[in-house]
């Protein structure tokens, strides 16, 4: 699976407005999509989320690096998870997935999880200094609504 990389503007998630459109000029804007802003020690960066599966950690070779040595090599995975209604969001399960956990785990919104499904605009923190947030993009018609 080729590597995510971030897109070329970097906002911060109090930039983005609610629905958290993609405002890439590289990337048009999805129907329905997910965005992935990561802070850590090399700043902010913003993933668009396409792929079923995504590594994140401090390892080069994870599809979403983490800079920072206080996330483990695999910290988390995110897995694809489409719904009954034919909607997609996004799971995070701690460590790789061939079952080896990260060091610290993972707080989602202030609680500790080793799986979590994730929605619109919850925090994901790895460690010191190294947190996430997930958005869940809907477009319908030329009104914005995140979900």
């Amino acid at each position: 699976m080729p590597s995510t990389e971030p897109s070329q503007d970097h906002p911060t998630p109090s930039d983005l407005p609610e629905s958290c459109p993609n405002s890439s000029e590289e990337t048009p804007d999805p129907t329905e999509g997910h965005l992935f802003i990561v802070q850590d020690d090399a700043g902010r960066r913003r993933f668009v989320l396409e792929s079923e599966v995504y590594s994140i950690g401090r390892e080069r070779t994870c599809d979403i690096r983490l800079f920072s040595q206080f996330v483990s090599r695999h910290h988390a995975t995110l897995v694809r998870v489409v719904h009954e209604d034919g909607t997609d969001s996004y799971r995070i399960v701690d460590g790789s997935l061939d079952g080896q956990p990260s060091a610290n785990g993972l707080l989602i919104n202030g609680n500790k999880f080793k799986t979590y499904d994730l929605e619109n605009e919850e925090e994901i923190v790895f460690g010191p200094q190294v947190r996430a947030v997930y958005y869940r993009v809907v477009r319908q018609g030329s009104q914005e609504l995140s979900g």
